[in-house]
């Protein structure tokens, strides 16, 4: 099977592909023709099999996590955790040349693997950009699928980084911090070396630069209550979020795409109540599968000052991916004292086998952690760590608890006494919600990686 994943690992260019687009999180790709599909909220998973040749393959795609900028180092902490929790690897992986596109890296590599008597191949893409990467594995016994593989890796995008959206994207440079006392948190000011300024408000937070607003609008019950009809969830978002501060509303447009990805797109013009000045509004959002995705409001002096930064709607020159990752600007430096308290994180996942020649059920597999971190005070921490994984009904349990020291210093925080004593390193940033803040954790050190989105435990 060698030669075939030399050509197989090449892929990931993002080229268009027969079929019907899907999206799960930020990737889109084809499913496999005639291949069982499995969905969890953090994987897609694609399976085949030929029961009497005894010959398989597994393909499942990951949500976006977040990561380093580094491209090889989330490939590393990525093979010890996706891979090797998965089968038994019996070599480091056979690593090929990296590949770009979009603004993303894509490193890959593969190695045999044995598991319950069963021996294959094991293949890992991580695709790095702007902090965050996104893991494809395979795994098989045959190069019989190699078409399909083929297919579906061909099929698969990422959406395009544009340079400098944000200062952190192709650089370990960290946005500046401004420090207020207007809250319980240190920092509700970030400054992006591009010129947009992020500031933490009660119902959202406002991003700005020159005479353009973006508010990335916090999560609200109603407003993003599911609605069959994506006209009237629309239309109830921009009464919730958007109609109470403006009058003399006009010129009201809903042009939403509903297709293999749901995109949000309304605009109008209206008086701004606080100001009394006439606005430009633009209210949008591209629906993510796992409901990442934020209501965005743009408000400009005209539809002219809009078009001029974002480009104009259904035209070539817009930017969609420019657009929607506005909402990643909800991003916040870390102060230790904003850290005292408990942090937890939770996640689940299964899957369930059947046999091909019946259509039974052959058994279920799953997986679920519990994190907590518990800051005492700005310098010690201690943190838990439980996990279960297995069949369902004869699942192996673990737990692992530190206790240590700790400094932080804006984006990144340093734990020590982690797993052998080691000190670990993790960039940090807060995302605001209203009352409060959802804590990130990115481990940037080598050797076992991993990372935690947190909330504050009442």
């Amino acid at each position: 099977m060698k030669p075939f994943f030399y050509t197989l690992l090449l892929l990931m260019t993002g080229m268009s592909a027969c079929g019907q687009k899907q999206t799960f999180d930020i990737t889109t790709y084809t499913s496999p023709k005639g291949w069982k599909k499995q969905s969890t909220a953090s994987t897609i998973q694609f399976s085949k099999e030929d029961a009497a040749k005894g010959t398989y393959c597994l393909i499942m795609l990951f949500k976006s996590l977040p990561g380093t900028n580094n491209a090889k180092d989330n490939f590393t902490s990525s093979w010890n955790t996706v891979v090797k929790e998965s089968v038994n690897v019996s070599t480091a992986p056979e690593m090929q040349a990296p590949a770009t596109e979009n603004g993303w890296e894509a490193q890959s590599g593969y190695a045999p693997f044995e598991k319950d008597g069963n021996k294959g191949i094991a293949m890992l893409i991580t695709s790095t950009a702007a902090e965050k990467m996104v893991n494809i594995m395979v795994l098989t016994n045959t190069d019989v699928y190699e078409k399909d593989i083929t297919t579906f890796l061909e099929s698969v995008s990422l959406p395009k980084q544009i340079a400098k959206t944000n200062s952190t994207s192709n650089s370990n440079t960290q946005p500046t911090v401004k420090t207020t006392k207007s809250s319980g948190y240190k920092f509700t000011t970030t400054n992006f070396d591009d010129g947009w300024v992020s500031s933490v408000q009660e119902d959202f937070v406002e991003v700005a630069k020159g005479n353009i607003k973006v508010l990335i609008h916090y999560p609200n019950k109603k407003a993003d209550a599911y609605n069959s009809v994506l006209k009237e969830q629309d239309y109830t978002a921009w009464n919730t979020l958007v109609a109470p501060r403006y009058s003399n509303l006009k010129n009201l447009e809903w042009k939403t795409i509903q297709s293999w990805q749901s995109i949000t797109f309304m605009q109008g013009d209206a008086t701004e109540n606080a100001t009394g000045k006439n606005v430009h509004i633009v209210l949008f959002k591209k629906h993510y599968s796992n409901g990442n995705g934020r209501y965005l409001e743009f408000v400009t002096d005209s539809k002219t000052s809009f078009e001029r930064e974002f480009g104009a709607y259904h035209n070539t020159e817009f930017d969609w991916d420019k657009t929607a990752n506005m909402q990643y600007r909800n991003k916040f430096a870390v102060a230790a004292q904003d850290l005292v308290g408990k942090w937890t994180a939770n996640d689940y996942a299964s899957l369930t086998y059947y046999y091909v020649s019946t259509g039974g059920t052959a058994g279920t597999t799953a997986t679920t952690t519990a994190d907590e971190f518990n800051f005492l005070n700005t310098t010690n921490y201690q943190s838990e760590h439980n996990g279960a994984s297995g069949e369902v009904g004869n699942m192996k349990f673990s737990q692992q608890v530190y206790k240590g020291g700790f400094t932080v210093t804006n984006w990144s925080i340093i734990l020590t006494n982690r797993f052998k004593g080691k000190t670990d390193t993790f960039n940090c940033q807060f995302e605001a919600i209203k009352g409060g803040r959802i804590l990130i954790l990115n481990q940037v050190t080598e050797g076992f990686q991993s990372n935690y989105t947190l909330v504050k435990k009442q």
